[in-house]
Order: structure tokens, then C-alpha cells, then sequence
């Protein structure tokens, strides 16, 4: 096979949702981290489970479950939060994204992935990038950049410097 006829392959981080396995493209994902809690903000959608403190920066974290309509993401010893980039209207924001788990980095080529299924025209399913065949499982990619819509990532970005201010609030009452 000359160079020309080879099909890109593209590696994609696995996790689980319930009993459903999704990815991510792998250059979106900045790290996992064990998911040891979050801090609230008030007056954000249910699925914007709170903010986490990442190396001195406040990230939002979002529960992937509650978003796509299933029940809210347990803590157990598995649960992880994927820290990725997530880039809509052209502003980058990281943001943390619960999981149950992490399973392995996949590499995919372009003949294993089948595009993300029509299933009407009322149906959202413009973030699905398409579904990755691995073995006799199916693996549904998302877009991440597509997850959330503009309000809601400049939501996740107003509830930040709302969660630093508290923060440093409780951090400067504890040293007192």
C-alpha cells in the first residue's frame, strides 16, 4: 500500500457513560484527573455540576450524563473528570467533563467509523462525530466543540470567576 492509499487513523479516549462507550479525539484531551468533588455554583443548569480547582484555575465541570438525559454520574472509585478543550465561536475553554470511568485510547481509522445516525429531524444529533466500530462494539464519537452550545460555554465561563471569588474567600477564612 503506497502512503496515498493509507487511511488516517486518529486516536480517541474511551470512557463509559452508563453502559454506553464514548470518546473523545484524543488532541482535545488535556488529562484525567479521579474525581474527588466539586464546588457548587448556584444558579446553573443541573448538569454544570460545579467548579474544580486545576493548578490555581477555576474549571467548570460538567456531567456528561445530565446532559445527555440519563441519570446523574455516581462517585465511585472509577469516577473521573476528563479535563478537555472545548472551542466554540472561536473562545477555547477547559472544561471538565464526568465520566465513570476512563477505558483506553483507541486507535481508529477512518474506514471503522460510520457517521452519526439520522434519527428524524427533531432530534440534536450534530455532536455526534460518528460511530467508531472496535471489535463487535460500537463506540459513539462526540464532537466536543458541538456538546454545548455558545450560551451554555459562556454560562460555564461566567459561573468561573463567581467560583474563584468564593474560593478565595474560603481559602482566606481557613487561614484566619
Amino acid at each position: 500500500m503506497s502512503v496515498a492509499e493509507r487511511v488516517p487513523t486518529t486516536q480517541y479516549l474511551t470512557y463509559r457513560l452508563g453502559e454506553e462507550t464514548f470518546a473523545l479525539d484524543i488532541g482535545k484531551v488535556r488529562e484525567v484527573r479521579d474525581f474527588t468533588g466539586v464546588m457548587k455554583v448556584p444558579r446553573t443548569p443541573a448538569y454544570m455540576r460545579g467548579v474544580i480547582n486545576l493548578r490555581g484555575s477555576v474549571v467548570p465541570v460538567a456531567d456528561l450524563r445530565l446532559k445527555f438525559g440519563m441519570p446523574q454520574t455516581e462517585n465511585t472509585k472509577d469516577t473521573c473528570v476528563i479535563i478537555t478543550e472545548v472551542t466554540v465561536d472561536g473562545e477555547t475553554l477547559v472544561l471538565g467533563a464526568l465520566a465513570d470511568s476512563v477505558q483506553e485510547v483507541l486507535d481508529l481509522d477512518a474506514g471503522h467509523i460510520e457517521p452519526a445516525p439520522k434519527i428524524g429531524a427533531k432530534l440534536r444529533t450534530d455532536f455526534i462525530k460518528g460511530m467508531g466500530k472496535h471489535g463487535d462494539r460500537f463506540i459513539i464519537i462526540l464532537d466536543i466543540d458541538r456538546v454545548f452550545s455558545a450560551d451554555e460555554i459562556a454560562l460555564a465561563e461566567e459561573s468561573a470567576p463567581t467560583a474563584r471569588t468564593v474560593w478565595e474567600a474560603g481559602l482566606a477564612k481557613a487561614a484566619a
